[in-house]
């Protein structure tokens, strides 16, 4: 286990100066910043840029994609799967190709002590207060106080098979 953990940081140390060799100025982030396998960084906007604070932690296979902005605060942890875009798709051509008629795009600020759940995907233009909790499996699409815990309000149902 030991070894795995060694071969991890490593990957992780690499991909970072990766990251920086590509992204250079529109990448910023803080001291003991980790994440597992999977993880995917897209910086792609000619005034775009990523901050991420001190002890940020992403977990397996999750991505974050700016055009625009995106700032995270220190402490910070995200669970597995987690999505992060600070842009959409314009769509409202029907004679142009969706994947031609460009993005619109907003900041995402998510502060500080936050615990982000797996599988949460966070949309452009939110601003996520410190000290959040978001619950698995939420859209995030509008701003979150700070001190607030984000729960799914999902009803599950439980039939009983007659096989």
């Amino acid at each position: 286990m030991i070894i795995l953990k060694i071969l991890l940081k490593i990957n992780c140390i690499l991909k970072l100066i990766f990251f920086k060799l590509i992204y250079g100025r529109k990448l910023s982030f803080g001291r003991k910043f980790t994440f597992r396998k999977g993880f995917s960084l897209i910086i792609d906007g000619r005034d775009a840029n990523v901050e991420i604070g001190n002890n940020v932690f992403f977990n397996n296979f999750c991505t974050i994609a700016a055009i625009e902005n995106i700032k995270i605060g220190d402490d910070t942890i995200f669970g597995e799967n987690v999505k992060i875009y600070d842009h959409n798709h314009l769509f409202s051509n029907i004679e142009i190709p969706i994947k031609n008629q460009g993005y619109s795009s907003s900041r995402i600020t998510i502060g500080k002590n936050c615990w982000i759940a797996s599988n949460v995907i966070i949309l452009k233009g939110v601003t996520i207060g410190d000290h959040v909790v978001v619950g698995a499996g939420n859209v995030v699409y509008k701003d979150i106080e700070e001190n607030s815990v984000l729960v799914s309000k999902q009803e599950q149902m439980l039939k009983k098979s007659f096989f």
